[in-house]
């Protein structure tokens, strides 16, 4: 049997489990499970790997992305610039184990983004700037896209939500939200911008996908702004985890 699983603290719901279960039944792959592995510690990584010698790959989340990556014996390029790993790929043989990182969560989003941009969608302001903004700020530089991260308190080289004035939104037409506003069962929270001044020129893209259409997703809709949820990107982001635990 193939054992493929998800490392985080705590794991009380998981996309990924659900997602891999129900692809492994409608795909007919019958030698391969999905399990949770809700870690207390970093530091008990080793011993959960060599205490299952099936497991051959891991997601990573919450708290784990970034302290993960002092266990792996390699890790991609894309993930050492990002400075997230959400993938782990064990590869065992007659040397021994080798854990290689990667960084699944910018395929997805730029994959999910690239048919949606538009030829002045080339300045965007990053709603957030914690670990899921990582991916996106990656992805933006690759496209030769400028952003600015809005946060709540100031911080180096960011502005806050009060400095995101009319006259920004005018020329920041791609709008993504990293943070966990509007995430059920917050539903009711959201960026705190100028929505009257979007319009059918402005792209919202929200990393939250449930509920699918968050409140900061409504408002931009209705300013007629074009408006994507993060589901695509979760699917994508997991599929590529699969490719990569069967290159």
């Amino acid at each position: 049997m193939r054992k493929f699983g998800l490392i985080g603290y705590p794991l009380s719901h998981s996309f990924s489990k659900k997602f891999f279960t129900q692809k492994f039944s409608a795909e007919g792959i019958e030698d391969c499970v999905y399990e949770l592995y809700p870690i207390e510690d970093i530091t008990l990584l080793p011993e959960l790997i060599s205490n299952d010698p099936e497991l051959e790959g891991l997601n990573v989340t919450i708290p784990y992305k970034l302290d993960v990556m002092p266990y792996l014996n390699e890790i991609e390029g894309a993930a050492l610039e990002i400075g997230a790993v959400n993938c782990i790929s064990v590869n065992r043989d007659a040397g021994g184990l080798h854990l290689d990182g990667h960084n699944t969560d910018a395929y997805g989003f730029e994959t999910s983004l690239l048919p949606l941009l538009e030829p002045h969608h080339t300045k965007a302001l990053i709603f957030g700037d914690g670990g899921a903004a990582k991916a996106v700020k990656y992805v933006l530089n690759q496209q030769r896209i400028e952003f600015l991260s809005v946060t709540r308190k100031v911080m180096p080289g960011t502005i806050t939500y009060d400095e995101v004035t009319p006259d920004i939104l005018g020329v920041y037409t791609l709008l993504i939200n990293t943070t966990p506003l509007g995430m059920s069962p917050d539903l009711e929270s959201f960026p705190l911008i100028p929505y009257e001044a979007l319009s059918e020129r402005h792209l919202a893209y929200d990393l939250v996908y449930n509920p699918e259409e968050t409140r900061f997703l409504e408002m931009a809709r209705k300013q007629q702004a074009k408006i994507k949820n993060g589901l695509e990107m979760l699917h994508l982001q997991a599929e590529r985890s699969w490719h990569i635990w069967n290159r």
